[in-house]
């Protein structure tokens, strides 16, 4: 009798069999973990089954399969790409359509595929929660539109998870797009036409119709931003190689713009210096200033009982440098996949967002004008005394300061699974909806290149192990978003996230040190820093050879420095985890339906809140704190 090990290994070996004939290739390589199923190039994914292997854990394994098998098999990449829209709805809704078509040619030509599919779609929707939807706007209509083109090329009703969404859009949809569908079920076969059909159909829902008129917005957009695509794209890159010349304590001037950057953050070039020392930066908040606060020498984090071995392996990099573009787009759509039952909370969130914005902008009046809107509480002075003049106000602006965000988002192996989910559509739901106020946002990353040390560990060993050598491994820190770049040119990045493999070891105080100097140095007059971690600093390359709150400490240190010296504003948000010991402002998350309240109460605390007001500097004290700017980035990066 076979072992339930054997069992599943059986298992496994049969349904890759089954994928590779459905897709009549030969090359595919299958996989089974626990991200959701997908396909990229010749490498499918597919669910990890338990060892019990009930019927229903079986079929939905296997329905998965089909699924991807008959994407491989009826799927033509380029011409979906062609047909592809370019809004973001209707390309969720194209994307979804396309996988219908696939799997109702399968569900069509075999019935016991179109029991696994059945089964599949069930548990997915299960998990997706649409058992608990009561409202319509609260369904995703690509999902909706999905099961209804199933329904009509197939016949099959919709799964039970989802017949209460369904029937909540059915009597809407019916009239509209009832004979679209029907001759979506008669070109099936054909991708093509089945393509010019669905792109009809999102044009008789209006999900194009504004598409036409947002493209000419994008390109005004693209020239006010720089009239040159080119040097656009080429900054991020300029960007990365700068931070890695400054990590690696190079100097070097041969970069044009990139050497500038890193002279104007490190306070290296002296031409620049004496340029912003003879300028009006008497005032610390003028505007297109960078500020950097001068401070007691004890409180500087470089005084910290805390050191690298060798910066020399650190590095800072792009997230589309780490992954190829196709890879991205996978990671990408499964990010997609897991935003489709929150697109109403964006709109939510960043519409009571903005009103409170602009409620900050023009709220104050001025009195006893001699013109304007007419004072109404002061007409009973006329009316006591005839000879006394009419009042007048007027509303005023204050002024409202410019603001950037930086997302600083924990990349260790301990936020794998759900929390670094939540983590990604986190930075999504936020960058867009700040994007839509007027606030620029940064996404930053942190992580190490390998586990339990790498190339610095190595060099400590072949020096013999000195005592007490510090960190102890090589530090990445990602740039997923810049602050200058917009969402969309960015977007792509979230995914990398979600890749298995990218998830390792955390230094959250240098990471902290790295995100608050690229703040710093923005000329933005209000500067906030979100950190998005479990809080737990482990490296057991560093621990193993230093005290055991070696890198904990660090990090209450540093924090400790930011929130008192700093005038960063810095905020905390714990995925799963309590991280109130280590921020004084934090917030937990357990779930992503929770972001809609807690986000918008933290931020509008903090736009309520009065920034911190540091005084006017000395000459002698801005010296002082360029040079200490400049001994902080030799020291990290």
């Amino acid at each position: 009798m076979a072992s339930d090990s054997d069992s599943l290994e059986i298992f496994k070996r049969a349904t890759a069999a089954a994928l590779r004939a459905v897709a009549g290739r030969g090359d595919v390589t299958v996989s089974f973990g626990g991200e959701p199923p997908g396909v990229a190039g010749n490498r499918a994914r597919l669910p990890a089954p338990s060892r019990l292997l009930n019927p229903l854990e079986v079929a939905r394994v296997r329905g998965a399969a089909d699924a991807v098998a008959l994407r491989l098999h009826h799927h033509d990449a380029g011409l979906h790409a062609r047909r592809m829209p370019m809004d973001e709805t209707a390309r969720a809704t194209f994307e979804a359509l396309e996988q219908a078509r696939c799997e109702a040619i399968g569900a069509r030509r075999m019935a016991g595929v179109a029991d696994n599919l059945a089964a599949a779609l069930d548990e997915r929707y299960r998990r997706q929660g649409f058992d608990r939807i009561t409202e319509r706007d609260q369904a995703p209509l690509a999902e909706v539109l999905r099961l209804l083109a199933r329904e009509a090329m197939t016949g099959a009703p919709p799964p039970l998870q989802t017949r209460r969404v369904v029937d909540l859009w059915r009597s809407d949809l019916d009239g509209r797009i009832g004979r679209a569908l029907d001759r979506l079920s008669r070109v099936v076969e054909d991708q093509d036409a089945y393509a010019r059909e669905v792109r009809r159909l999102l044009a008789e829902l209006d999900l194009e119709a504004g598409l036409e008129e947002e493209e000419p917005q994008e390109t005004d957009e693209e020239q006010i931003e720089g009239d040159n695509d080119r040097q656009d794209e080429s900054s991020g890159a300029d960007e990365h190689h700068g931070e890695d010349v400054s990590a690696s304590s190079e100097t070097s001037e041969s970069e044009g713009e990139t050497g500038e950057d890193v002279d104007r953050e490190t306070g290296g070039e002296q031409v620049e210096s004496e340029t912003r020392e003879q300028s009006a930066a008497d005032e610390p908040d003028t505007p297109g200033q960078p500020w950097r606060l001068d401070r007691d020498r004890a409180n500087d984090p470089d005084g910290l009982n805390y050191k690298a071995f060798s910066t020399d392996f650190d590095e800072v990099v792009g997230a589309d440098q780490l992954c190829d573009s196709d890879e991205l787009n996978r990671l990408r759509l499964m990010l997609d996949q897991q935003l489709q039952h929150l697109q109403g909370i964006i709109s939510k969130l960043a519409n009571r967002l903005q009103r409170r914005l602009m409620a900050k902008q023009t709220r104050a009046w001025e009195f006893d004008l001699e013109e304007g809107l007419l004072d109404a509480a002061r007409l009973a002075r006329v009316v006591v005394n005839p000879l006394t003049p009419l009042s007048y106000k007027e509303e005023k602006d204050t002024e409202f300061r410019d603001t950037v965000v930086t997302l600083l988002i924990d990349n260790s192996g301990s936020m794998r699974g759900r929390p670094i989910t939540i983590a990604a559509m986190s930075a999504d739901i936020l960058a867009r909806t700040l994007e839509r106020c007027g606030v620029k946002v940064e996404i930053l990353g942190f992580t190490t290149r390998a586990w339990k040390g790498g190339q610095a560990r190595e060099r400590w060993v072949q020096q013999g192990k000195p005592q007490n050598p510090g960190r102890l491994n090589d530090l990445r820190h990602i740039v997923y978003k810049p602050a200058d770049a917009p969402w969309r040119r960015a977007r792509k990045s979230l995914g990398l996230m979600l890749r298995e493999g990218i998830l390792k070891e955390n230094i959250d105080g240098e990471a902290l040190l790295w995100a608050h100097s690229r703040l710093i140095a923005r000329t933005e007059q209000r500067r906030i820093l979100m950190v998005i971690s479990d809080g737990a600093p482990v490296d057991d390359s560093t621990l193993s050879v230093n005290t055991g709150n070696y890198l904990e400490r660090h990090l209450k240190q540093v924090i400790d420095w930011i929130e008192r010296w700093s005038p960063v504003e810095l905020l905390a948000i714990g995925i799963g985890h309590d991280v109130t010991r280590y921020y004084r402002r934090a917030v937990t998350i357990v779930d992503v339906e929770q972001l809609g309240g807690t986000m918008i109460d933290k931020l509008a605390e903090l736009f309520d809140e009065a920034p911190n007001a540091p005084a006017p500097l000395t000459r002698r004290a801005r010296a002082r704190r360029r040079q200490d700017a400049h001994s902080r980035s030799r020291s990290f990066g």
